[in-house]
């Protein structure tokens, strides 16, 4: 059973599993050490994106070969899709965080993914997140 399966069932919010953001992959991509050992740490079965995570990686391909390197390289990770309650989540934290912490409209979403599936968020940019009511950061070990 695949992961986005879990996230279907009964085991939503199953702690082994992280949210990772886009930062976290243009890194391991680009060959961080330590953003790559602490995703193997993880286990690679256990990560899972937003579908924001995806277009944004998508988007910063500059042609067609960068691109198909792409989904190659994320084919294999489970992708959780914006659905209503993510949706009405988002809104409600952008209403609320906007103004007083700019938060953009990718970063509400994959904050709110990681709030609605109770799923720990694995990020560089804690700043754009750690405001978030209930949002679990990921911590590295």
């Amino acid at each position: 059973m695949s992961n986005y399966a879990l996230l279907l069932g009964s085991e939503i919010g199953r702690f082994d599993m992280v949210l990772c953001d886009t930062n976290i992959f243009i890194s391991a991509f680009n060959g961080r050490e330590d953003t790559i050992n602490q995703l193997n740490t993880i286990g690679l079965v256990n990560i899972v994106l937003s579908s924001i995570t995806v277009m944004e990686l998508y988007q910063g391909m500059g042609n067609k070969t960068e691109l198909a390197q792409m989904r190659r390289k994320i084919k294999y990770y489970d992708v959780v899709q914006i659905d209503d309650r993510i949706s009405k989540k988002a809104i409600e934290f952008i209403e609320t965080y906007k103004l007083s912490h700019g938060l953009l409209i990718p970063d509400a979403i994959i904050g709110a993914t990681a709030v609605v599936h109770q799923i720990p968020l694995y990020t560089y940019n804690v700043k754009d997140f750690d405001f978030l009511p209930s949002i679990v950061l990921h911590k590295s070990v």
